[in-house]
């Protein structure tokens, strides 16, 4: 059942409705990744940040040291790599079976780290962070991807433009209702987390 749940939640104005119907009570609005976000540009000039983050399509963003057991960066070009703040999104252009066109996470960690300018950072403004996060977790910006990413990519990369990417459509409820239906998937995510591991312990 909760599997089933899982399955059927998806963050759109006509699926996630079905589910969350208590929820709603004003109408969605589509806006596009550029009115709620801006990209990050900044640097880690003074080396005032040593964490190296990676974003893995299965963990999200963690340490590098954590993910490849050391440290892949160089401590020397550390200063032009780009200041990833705790809230913040990273798209990561390296494509895997768990991410067909790379995957937007964001930092949860609750501590500033640093990235290669292979990522694309963003800031999200005016927009519940967990709803966008719960958003970019399921599969229903990919086409968007597909249709605008560039021919003639490497094989383990997706190529997109930064000023295609950033118009990417966002579906919006309003602000109280983004919170609600995040924590509502939240919750759910947390159930499913506590069915698998009983089932692993059966």
């Amino acid at each position: 059942m909760i599997l089933g749940i899982q399955r059927s939640v998806s963050i759109d104005q006509a699926g996630l409705r079905d589910v969350t119907a208590p929820f709603f009570s004003h109408a969605w609005e589509q806006r596009k990744l550029t009115d709620i976000s801006e990209k990050v540009t900044e640097k880690n000039s003074d080396n005032e940040f040593s964490e190296t983050l990676t974003n893995s399509a299965e963990y999200g963003i963690i340490s590098q040291r954590d993910f490849f057991d050391k440290d892949i960066s160089n401590e020397k070009n550390l200063n032009t790599y780009y200041v990833v703040r705790d809230g913040d999104f990273v798209y990561n252009p390296r494509i895997s079976n768990f991410a067909p066109v790379g995957p937007i996470k964001r930092n949860t960690l609750g501590r500033t780290g640093v990235m290669s300018p292979l990522y694309y950072i963003f800031r999200a403004h005016n927009v519940d962070g967990m709803y966008l996060e719960k958003y970019f977790s399921s599969t229903k910006w990919h086409r968007f991807m597909e249709l605008n990413g560039d021919t003639g990519a490497r094989a383990d990369r997706f190529a997109i433009k930064d000023k295609d990417f950033v118009q990417m459509p966002i579906p919006l409820p309003n602000l109280e209702e983004q919170s609600k239906i995040a924590r509502f998937l939240e919750n759910v995510d947390n159930l499913i987390a506590l069915h698998q591991r009983k089932q692993l312990n059966i």
